[in-house]
C-alpha cells in the first residue's frame, strides 16, 4: 500500500456512495475519504459519523474549496452532473462522476473541453469495466476461440417504481431507465467491439405516474458487418443484471455483468464445440480499482484506462436512444 494517498471528496450522500464507492476508495491501494458534502449539513454530519469521515461540510462549494482535497466523487442526480464537475475542475479537483456522465453529449463536451483547461484529470463511473474479467472476456474475443462476433445481449432492469420521490423518476432531474442502467450495456458493447455503433431504434415504455420517464426499454444498436447490441433496461422490472456475447464458434455468457457480488462477480461461462466451461478472476473491488485507475493518472503513473472523451460517446448513443424511442425511430448516430 502506498503511504501517499489521494484524498477524496464526497459530493453528496447518495446510496452508491455510501455502499459502493467509499468503501471501495478505503479497500483501494491510493485513496483516503477526507471530506464529504450535503446540502443539509445535519445529514453530512450523520453520515460522516456513520462512515468515520473526518469532515463534514453543508455546501458543495464549502467542500471544493477545501485545499485538502485532491480529488472528488460526483454521485449527484444526473442534472447536476455538469455544473459540478465543472465547478470542481475551476477549483482544480480531479473529478470521477457517476454515470450517466451528463443528460446529453453537448453537456458530455463542455465537461471534457471545462476539465481539459483546468488541468485535472476526469473519468466516467464504470466501475465494471476495471474488473479484471472483462480483460479475461477481450482475449478469449480477440484469441478467435468463439469466431467472429455476430451480436450482444444485456439486459439491466429492477424493480423501484414504488420511489415515486426518486430523482430517477424525474424527467428534469435526467430520469430514466435508459439514463440509469441503459447505458451500461451500451457501453460494455463498444467496448468490447472496440468500435462505434451506426444508428439505433428503441421501443420504451413511458410511465405518467412516473414523470413520463421510460421505465422499461428495448433496444437495437447496429455496429458495422451486420453486428448489433440488443438490450433491454427497467426500472420497474424484476432484476436482472446479465450480458451475452454470440460468436461463429461459442458464446460467452456474463451472469453479473455489471454489479458484481464478491460471491459471484467474478465468474463467466464460456460455450464452444468443447462444451461448456466456467471461468473466474479472483475476486477485486471494482470500485477500488476504479479509484486506483484515477490516482495513477492524477500522478503521472499511467494514463487513465478509459479517457472522457469515452463518454462523449457514450452519450452521442444514448441520444439517439432517447430520440428514438421518443419520436418512435431509427436514429443515426453522429460520428
Amino acid at each position: 500500500m502506498s503511504s501517499v494517498k489521494l484524498r477524496w471528496g464526497i459530493l453528496g450522500c447518495a446510496g452508491i456512495a455510501e455502499k459502493a464507492v467509499i468503501p471501495g476508495i478505503r479497500q483501494s491501494e491510493t485513496g483516503v475519504v477526507t471530506a464529504i458534502a450535503s446540502r443539509d449539513l445535519n445529514k453530512a454530519k450523520e453520515t460522516a459519523a456513520k462512515l468515520d469521515i473526518p469532515t463534514a461540510y453543508g455546501s458543495y462549494e464549502d467542500l471544493i474549496a477545501d485545499e485538502n482535497i485532491d480529488a472528488v466523487y460526483i454521485p449527484l442526480p444526473n442534472h447536476m452532473h455538469k455544473e459540478w464537475t465543472i465547478r470542481a475542475a475551476q477549483a482544480g479537483k480531479h473529478v470521477l462522476c457517476e454515470k450517466p456522465f451528463a443528460i446529453d453529449a453537448a453537456e458530455a463536451e463542455e465537461m471534457v473541453a471545462a476539465c481539459r483547461l483546468a488541468g485535472v484529470q476526469l473519468a466516467e463511473a464504470f466501475m465494471y469495466r476495471h474488473h479484471p474479467r472483462y480483460d479475461r472476456i477481450k482475449a478469449i474475443i480477440r484469441s478467435g476461440e468463439i469466431g467472429e462476433i455476430r451480436g450482444i445481449h444485456g439486459a439491466f432492469t429492477f424493480n423501484n417504481a414504488a420511489d415515486l420521490s426518486n430523482f430517477r423518476n424525474q424527467r428534469s432531474m435526467g430520469g430514466g431507465s435508459l439514463y440509469d442502467v441503459g447505458v451500461y450495456p451500451i457501453s460494455a458493447a463498444r467496448y468490447l467491439l472496440e468500435q462505434e455503433p451506426q444508428a439505433a431504434t428503441v421501443h420504451a415504455f413511458f410511465s405518467p405516474e412516473h414523470g413520463d420517464v421510460d421505465m422499461m426499454a428495448s433496444g437495437l444498436v447496429e455496429f458495422s458487418g451486420g453486428v448489433a447490441l440488443t438490450f433491454d433496461c427497467g426500472m420497474w422490472a424484476s432484476f436482472r443484471n446479465t450480458l451475452e456475447i454470440l460468436g461463429t464458434l461459442g458464446s460467452i455468457e456474463v451472469p453479473s455483468a455489471f454489479v458484481s457480488p464478491p460471491d459471484s462477480g467474478s465468474h463467466f461461462f464460456v460455450t464452444t464445440s468443447e462444451g461448456r466451461r466456467e471461468e473466474g478472476t479472483t475476486y477485486e473491488d471494482q470500485y477500488a480499482l476504479q479509484a486506483d485507475d484515477l490516482a495513477y493518472a492524477v500522478w503521472g503513473q499511467k494514463s487513465l484506462r478509459f479517457e472522457p472523451e469515452d463518454a462523449i460517446a457514450n452519450m452521442k448513443v444514448l441520444d439517439a436512444c432517447l430520440q428514438s424511442a421518443s419520436e418512435r425511430a431509427r436514429i443515426i448516430i453522429p460520428s
